[in-house]
């Protein structure tokens, strides 16, 4: 097997490079087991076969959070923390203020 014919399986087999991006294989290490076992797709199956839906999600979750602008998320939360005092101010204001003697409606009925 020559170093051309590795090469060319490699462009047929585009998924082997994600293995060398994520340092999970070595570039040295598919050439051996090109080496030894060719394109035989039992050799090839655990590197070209589509992994489970699981690690997928865990692989979407991970890029997600890496994503998340931590300053926006922050702003938010002020904003709702302000918005929380301006009520919370509010109904300490009406709870405080007095009721002007005001009977209940039920008891305007018993008069």
């Amino acid at each position: 097997m020559s170093k051309e014919d590795f090469k060319k399986f490699v462009r047929n087999n585009p998924k082997l490079i994600k293995y060398i991006k994520n340092k999970e294989m070595t570039w040295q290490s598919f050439y051996e087991i090109y080496d030894i076992y060719g394109d035989s797709i039992d050799a090839w199956k655990p590197y070209l076969e589509e992994k489970s839906v699981n690690n997928k999600s865990s692989l979407d979750i991970i890029n997600y959070i890496k994503n998340i602008d931590l300053d926006n998320i922050q702003e938010s939360i002020n904003s709702i923390q302000r918005v929380l005092g301006v009520v919370g101010d509010l109904t300490n204001k009406s709870n405080n203020e007095p009721t002007n003697n005001i009977k209940p409606l039920y008891k305007h009925l018993d008069d």
